[in-house]
């Protein structure tokens, strides 16, 4: 396996980013009161549809949660973070690297729904242009609708 672009370890587990997934490791004996035995959890960037993300302090631990479409996200705050599968909590000391994390990760998903978008556009293009050859459409209303497409 290859090794992980950033990592961050947390209080019940910790977050490993690639390429284009996350792995969420749980070790240690709070992971484990918390999580039981359930190993790692590998989730595609491309499926992530947010990242909640609450800052550390000097009273309570802060945590990164992934959310995603099909998936059931804790919703009850930091009592409910602390037992949900797709969060990592951290304390104060932890924070910056949990920070460089979420922040690359949104990156990648900028770049996963912008290129998503562009070969939809793309897809869409190639069937006005058959219909076009086909004398569905006009040229002008092909060149028409690929302007709009491409927002030019």
């Amino acid at each position: 396996m290859t090794n992980p672009l950033l990592q961050a370890k947390g209080t019940n587990g910790q977050v490993e980013l690639y390429t284009n997934k996350v792995r969420i490791i749980r070790k240690g004996f709070f992971a484990l009161l918390a999580q039981g035995l359930k190993g790692e959890k590998e989730i595609l960037i491309s499926s992530i549809s947010s990242i909640q993300f609450k800052k550390a302090n000097a009273w309570a631990n802060g945590y990164i949660q992934f959310a995603f479409m099909g998936g059931k996200e804790a919703q009850g705050g930091v009592l409910q973070a602390y037992i949900d599968e797709n969060t990592v909590m951290f304390k104060t000391k932890q924070q910056a690297d949990f920070e460089r994390i979420k922040d690359e990760i949104d990156k990648r998903m900028q770049t996963v729904s912008a290129s998503s978008s562009s070969l939809s556009a793309a897809d869409e293009i190639a069937k006005l242009a058959n219909l076009r050859d086909k004398g569905v459409l006009t040229d002008a209303e092909f060149q028409q609708r690929k302007r709009q497409l491409l927002e030019l």
